[in-house]
């Protein structure tokens, strides 16, 4: 499968780590000190440029592609990219990053294939009265069946120190991969939790609060 990457930094570096053996990937990225950075790291070819511009698209041979992923942090960016790459690259399906949930349906009115939202967990972190410094976001997934959050971890959290395999978290809970600046971490049991993590962790929407709690426990 011929697949575009554009924009984007840990998230994009990861999606790259888990499809280059099996498809051929087109990556483009404006940021150069990042662009090097994925290029070394994956050992694969990054296109420096503005995927919104049609030329970059061109010159990074992205006609007939199958998938086109749009990962910038800038929707409407996003949105211009895959437009682009649908009506002047026969791209057979695009897919769009938000930051602005509100933006979700309005992009596929508009043609977008897919749209990804993000938005921050502010209202329950409100009425919690918990610190919102450390809660970074929360993707849902299949109708809020699944809430996928990124926790950063602190120097005095109980967590610090310890083997997954030996931590108790609590029910239907998952560790999907942890950002370690500027590496992307897939855990196993043997991983330990160090400050400055970001744990991605998916759980529920009834479980989610509990989660957080439990992360944020201070010796």
């Amino acid at each position: 499968m011929k697949i575009v990457l554009t924009g984007g930094k840990h998230e994009s570096d990861y999606i790259i780590s888990k499809l280059k053996k099996k498809h051929n990937l087109i990556v483009i990225n404006q940021d150069p000190s990042f662009a090097e950075y994925i290029s070394s790291h994956n050992d694969i070819d990054v296109f420096p440029g503005d995927p919104t511009k049609a030329y970059t698209l061109s010159d990074a041979d992205c006609q007939n592609a199958d998938v086109f992923l749009a990962l910038s942090d800038n929707d409407t960016d996003n949105y211009v990219a895959c437009i682009t790459a649908k009506n002047l690259f026969n791209i057979k399906r695009t897919v769009a990053k938000v930051k602005n949930p509100k933006n979700v349906e309005l992009f596929k009115r508009l043609g977008i294939d897919s749209v990804i939202s993000s938005t921050y967990l502010l209202a329950q972190t409100i009425i919690n009265e918990s610190s919102i410094e450390n809660i970074i976001k929360t993707l849902s997934i299949e109708d809020e069946k699944i809430v996928m959050l990124e926790l950063g971890i602190e120097a005095d959290y109980q967590l610090v120190g310890k083997q997954i395999m030996d931590i108790q978290f609590p029910k239907r809970v998952n560790i999907s991969c942890i950002f370690r600046d500027p590496h992307v971490i897939i855990p196993d049991g043997s991983t330990v939790i160090k400050p400055d993590d970001k744990l991605i962790m998916v759980t529920t929407p009834d479980h989610q609060d509990e989660l957080i709690d439990f992360v944020q426990r201070k010796r």
